[in-house]
């Protein structure tokens, strides 16, 4: 018999007008679409969070992404200039420094150096949004452009390859067509020793996308450790038949911190696992995110009015096949609807994805102070792999969270709070 018990506190408001409410007793205010909040919410996202004195999950490591010191040089890139023979030179301390509104054709590779400076790869455009605010379309007219080509990646992080920090860069495919897999690899899945792993990479405000009508399945695959997705709009990441997603990680052992971004992904906005890592006994662990806006657009929903025509494959917003030590925290999570999938917005559901991966797990999950509305229905967790052996579900907090407008009749599915 599979054991399905779980250590759980759930505490939540789910309905039509509700406000969920912290711990003592403040109320925790309204979140925006863009992922800011209104009054003391905006303090209890930057509060610490303490484990749950019930079910003492552990938290995770949380990475500092404050912009590194660059003493070095600064190697300035023209339109028409060499950008890879830039990135080849530069030294730990060393700034690439790109002129806005020039392009290039990937796949760009980030190289392994020695030393452990950062290397600053950032639009020359000084109107960029300052550090700690969102870029946005809007602000593509001050960023250089990487191209990724039909099948294969605008920028790839070699093996090894490590503290480098992406700011303020345009990331899209060549043409409204092309069929992308990855737009921006961190490692992949062919790593089986943690030394092949890209580690210390931040991606800072950066406008990552594909197009509304082309195949993008993946806008950063996250096989990495101590790595950042910060400030940036990732959108237009869609498939038919197969799940894409605007960031996915599985074979990466972490830190992450995802925080600050909107997020498109027609399968899962945000997944960790999925697939069965190739290095030995990994769980992605250590994973911060925080501030968050998951969006499905309508256009992709093909009884609405607005649907562009193409049927995407929608599944969730988020979803934990193999993670340890996750905070999800004043995220707002918005439009999802039975389609691919019956509805479920966010799922913590261990799965030894192809049976090779008994050692997988979802385990210290908190999920704190974030909005989901307009939804099929909330969450859905399961105790262990139903198709293949895995590790038992455990520790999991879901607390001050505001659920709304979930409404069968639009999204389809159950209108379920917790399934």
């Amino acid at each position: 018999m599979r054991r399905t018990a779980l250590f759980a506190i759930l505490v939540f408001g789910c309905g039509d007008d509700v406000m969920s409410s912290r711990p003592d007793g403040n109320a925790t205010g309204d979140a925006h679409p863009d992922g800011s909040v209104d009054g003391s919410s905006a303090a209890a996202c930057s509060d610490p969070v303490a484990p749950d004195r019930d079910v003492l999950q552990a938290l995770p490591q949380l990475i500092d992404t404050t912009m590194p010191p660059t003493p070095g040089q600064t190697i300035h890139v023209a339109a028409g200039g060499d950008l890879q023979a830039a990135l080849d030179m530069a030294q730990p301390g060393d700034t690439v420094a790109i002129d806005s509104g020039a392009t290039f054709t990937g796949p760009l590779m980030l190289p392994v150096k020695s030393g452990s400076g950062w290397i600053v790869v950032r639009s020359a455009d000084p109107r960029i949004p300052p550090a700690g605010n969102r870029a946005a379309p809007a602000d593509a007219a001050h960023m250089p452009k990487i191209l990724a080509p039909n099948a294969q990646s605008a920028i790839v992080a070699a093996p090894g390859a490590h503290h480098f920090r992406l700011v303020g860069l345009e990331i899209s495919p060549t043409d409204a067509n092309a069929l992308i897999y990855v737009l921006v690899s961190l490692g992949d899945g062919s790593m089986t020793q943690l030394s092949q792993v890209p580690h210390d990479i931040v991606l800072d405000r950066m406008y990552i996308h594909g197009t509304p009508t082309g195949y993008t399945k993946r806008g950063v695959e996250l096989d990495a450790q101590n790595a950042a997705v910060i400030d940036s709009t990732i959108s237009d990441c869609h498939a038919v038949g197969q799940d894409a997603q605007a960031i996915a990680g599985f074979n990466g052992p972490g830190p992450f911190k995802i925080d600050g971004n909107y997020l498109e992904g027609s399968g899962e906005n945000l997944i960790f696992g999925g697939a069965d890592p190739a290095i030995a006994n990994l769980v992605p662990s250590d994973i911060e995110i925080r501030r968050n806006h998951f969006f499905k657009p309508l256009s992709w929903k093909a009884d609405d009015p607005s649907y562009a025509g193409t049927h995407w494959s929608v599944k969730n917003l988020l979803e934990l096949k193999n993670a340890r030590r996750v905070l999800v925290r004043c995220n707002v999570f918005e439009h999802n609807w039975a389609d691919a999938q019956v509805g479920i917005s966010i799922l913590m559901t261990p799965r030894n994805q192809d049976g090779s991966a008994p050692w997988s797990a979802v385990g210290d999950v908190t999920i704190v102070d974030n909005v989901l509305h307009d939804a099929a229905s909330g969450f859905n967790v399961l105790g262990e792999d139903d198709n293949h052996p895995s590790q038992q579900t455990r520790h999991i907090v879901i607390a001050n969270n505001l659920m709304y407008a979930l409404d069968p009749a639009k999204w389809v599915g159950t209108d379920a709070c917790f399934k």
